[in-house]
């Protein structure tokens, strides 16, 4: 009797995931592919964002979206001659908002991978998580060669271990630290000469001690971000792809990415093509 109970309530919650799941995708597949001119029509541009993914997506301390991405969207919502309406999401709900027509488009730190362009239509880059080394400026450390007989603080297991290892000389020391603050403190003390770290964390440690003068000495691996569309709206991704070019040859991109994060575009963000 238990048994057959049990069973019961397996297939029908197995049934009503499913529905779910054909209604979802019933939904997204009719989602209006929206133009340049849909968006004007009704008079906003609705933009999806983390807001909890310093700097790129932060919440002012009046309570609104802020940060490098919110500044992109609202830039981007200038250029179109519309209102920007910003609306939070969250990793795991922002490609299903996209497709559920919640929001136009996704400025939401959503690194392009062959596996999320099955779903989405991504843009050129705008911004880009890259992975470098870090030093004082006064460091004459340039290149991974220069790092013979030297020290660097790494997380232990992280993107930054495994790609600074694999570059390192053989007299180098790689230090490994429990997590990202245990390597900065490493830093910040002098215990390591220099440290393998994410753009993101780099500027926060150059706020947290700008006489040290740190900067990033080399780049080891980036991830680029480009603004998520639904597949299928062709001239509007032709759009955001013409005002990206034209804010990164203006100078607005740069910008916004020296008030974010304290330097110039990545070359991957200049060169790059989705």
């Amino acid at each position: 009797m238990a048994f057959t109970a049990t069973r019961r309530l397996v297939v029908a919650g197995a049934l009503t995931t499913a529905a779910a799941i054909a209604a979802f995708g019933g939904f997204a597949a009719t989602a209006h592919a929206q133009s340049v001119e849909d968006i004007k029509g009704k008079g906003k541009l609705t933009v999806g964002m983390l807001v909890d993914f310093p700097p790129f997506g932060i919440t002012s301390a009046d309570g609104k979206p802020d940060g490098y991405d919110a500044d992109v969207a609202k830039l981007m919502a200038k250029h179109m001659g519309v209102p920007v309406e910003i609306v939070p999401v969250t990793g795991p709900n922002r490609i299903p908002y996209l497709l559920t027509g919640k929001v136009d488009v996704l400025v939401a730190s959503l690194g392009i991978t062959p596996e999320r362009a099955k779903q989405v239509a991504f843009s050129d880059p705008y911004a880009a998580i890259e992975i470098g080394l870090l030093a004082p400026q006064k460091s004459p450390i340039a290149k991974a060669e220069d790092l013979s007989g030297k020290s660097a603080g790494v997380a232990r297991a992280s993107t930054q271990d495994q790609s600074l290892t694999a570059v390192a000389p053989k007299d180098a020391r790689i230090m490994r630290f429990d997590d990202d603050a245990s390597a900065v403190q490493a830093l910040l003390s002098g215990q390591v000469d220099a440290l393998g770290v994410s753009n993101v964390v780099a500027q926060q440690i150059k706020t947290m001690a700008p006489q040290a003068n740190y900067e990033m000495k080399f780049v080891l691996k980036s991830q680029v971000q480009g603004v998520a569309m639904r597949q299928g709206q062709d001239k509007l991704l032709a759009w955001v792809n013409g005002f990206l070019d034209t804010v990164k040859k203006n100078g607005e991109l740069t910008a916004i990415h020296q008030k974010w994060l304290g330097t110039d575009l990545p070359t991957a963000v200049t060169a790059g093509k989705s």
